[in-house]
């Protein structure tokens, strides 16, 4: 691109962020202080500015937040048009327009797609409109299931076991109430972490006063006479009184705005380049289109290249930084993505956290502490290399294993470290459930090498 070119972008050109999320906000930030002195519209499709939300399944559920109180702080002025509550419906790649549902299109230069993830519904729509059905991923529904669970229902029930459920399932036991938790899998977290991690949180949940039904899928959902939802029932046949039920089926991406447009986006996300460039159906690399966050796809060097989506808060920032970076700069000015994949999570008193793709690990072992204990370091090995770690309550070796795992460091662990255990001296099989099965558990997707491929195959009705 010629350099005059890039200069009259940064002075005078229109960027638009579709996506008022932390990516969104990140990156408009990075704009600016980078910069960037031309026009700056960001569009979204809720009523709010961006908002933190990890505080939903904890802080929130438990009364110790407002919702409204979840504002992401901005870091810097970034003098944006903000159009809110309106979604994003269409792109026109050739004439460069983003069409919105109000029928407003908005013409850009420079187009940045941070539309994220939304919660997968109960697939039963009658069902799913019951009263106190409920999902859990914007502000208005934590602020909905929080006065749900304030005024004390009899019992709450979670579909899904993955973090967001668990997360929920704790806040509930915290707040003292009857919670039933059903998973198709034989444990909690095992699309995360595997069934080894798995055993241990099936246990932490039952020695919390938690109901939890593994294997088992729900079959369908009872309402009452006034439209309230009342019981659920289960593959096993049997049946659970219930008059909250939350839906915690893991994400769906939100790319279906982008249908015909031309971009290689799909169920999985949209493809783009290590620099955040989207590629289109073709797998070409698109020059005015760069994606960050949730939504996307891209390759990462430390794990054989293959695409990954990760949905992880860090994850977010450092690629809104290197897409807003790439979208103004020179070419041979431009970085590549390669943020380490990184996740926490705090439930039942346990605060869990892990680097790397645990989901392409197919052993592990446990190199310190002690699974019985709950208090342990789990490194994960694929084809005899370390590509992830897992502590519960053992934080501090993480940065250590992050490093090896970037140096690419030989699995089954060499080297001795302190307080091992029999039980970590062998790896074992990490015991991950099979990834063509429906699961909502991964917080990092495997996804493949071809930027257009769009296969992706998932049966909500059998969990």
């Amino acid at each position: 691109m010629p350099a005059d070119h890039v200069d009259w972008l940064r002075r005078e050109g229109r960027i638009v962020i579709v996506g008022a999320s932390l990516a969104g906000l990140r990156a408009a930030e990075t704009l600016r202080a980078e910069g960037f002195t031309g026009e700056l519209t960001l569009i979204g499709d809720e009523p709010y500015e961006p908002y933190d939300r990890p505080p939903l399944s904890k802080s929130v559920l438990l009364g110790m937040a407002s919702p409204r109180h979840t504002e992401l702080p901005h870091r810097r002025e970034i003098d944006a048009k903000w159009r809110l509550g309106v979604p994003a419906t269409g792109l026109d790649l050739t004439a460069k327009r983003v069409r919105l549902a109000d029928g407003d299109e908005v013409e850009y230069d420079r187009l940045l797609i941070a539309t994220g993830v939304r919660a997968r519904p109960w697939p039963k729509e009658d069902e799913a409109r019951l009263g106190g059905v409920c999902l859990l991923r914007t502000r208005d529904d934590a602020a909905d299931l929080y006065q749900r669970l304030k005024a004390g229902p009899r019992r709450v029930f979670i579909i899904g076991a993955g973090f967001a459920g668990s997360e929920v399932a704790s806040a509930c036991r915290e707040m003292g109430l009857p919670v039933t938790v059903a998973e198709r899998a034989g444990a909690p977290l095992v699309g995360a972490l595997g069934g080894v991690i798995g055993a241990v949180a099936a246990d932490l949940q039952t020695e919390n006063g938690v109901d939890l039904r593994t294997r088992v899928t729900v079959t369908g959902l009872e309402g009452d006479s006034a439209g309230r939802v009342r019981a659920v029932h289960l593959s096993d046949e049997s049946s659970v009184e219930a008059d909250v039920v939350v839906v915690s089926l893991g994400s769906v991406r939100n790319t279906e705005w982008l249908t015909g447009s031309g971009l290689g986006a799909g169920p999985r996300g949209i493809a783009c380049d290590a620099g955040c460039r989207a590629f289109d159906f073709r797998g070409i690399i698109t020059d005015d289109v760069f994606v960050a966050g949730d939504v996307a796809r891209s390759p990462h060097a430390l794990f054989g290249y293959q695409f990954l989506s990760l949905e992880h808060w860090g994850n977010a920032v450092s690629q809104a930084q290197t897409a807003a970076h790439n979208m103004i700069c020179h070419g041979a000015d431009r970085r590549p993505h390669l943020w380490m994949p990184a996740f926490w999570s705090s439930m039942f008193g346990v605060n869990i956290k892990s680097v790397g793709v645990p989901p392409m690990g197919d052993q592990i072992m446990i190199t310190q502490g002690s699974l019985a204990e709950r208090r342990f370091v789990g490194v994960y090995g694929h084809q005899g290399r370390m590509v992830a770690a897992v502590t519960f309550d053992n934080t501090r070796w993480l940065e250590f294993y992050q490093r090896q795992i970037e140096r690419g460091a030989p699995f089954p662990v060499e080297f001795p470290t302190v307080d091992r255990r029999p039980e970590g001296r062998q790896p074992v099989d990490a015991d991950f459930p099979d990834p063509s099965l429906p699961t909502h558990g991964p917080m990092v997707t495997l996804s493949g090498y071809s930027p257009a491929d769009q296969q992706l195959l998932f049966h909500p009705a059998r969990h």
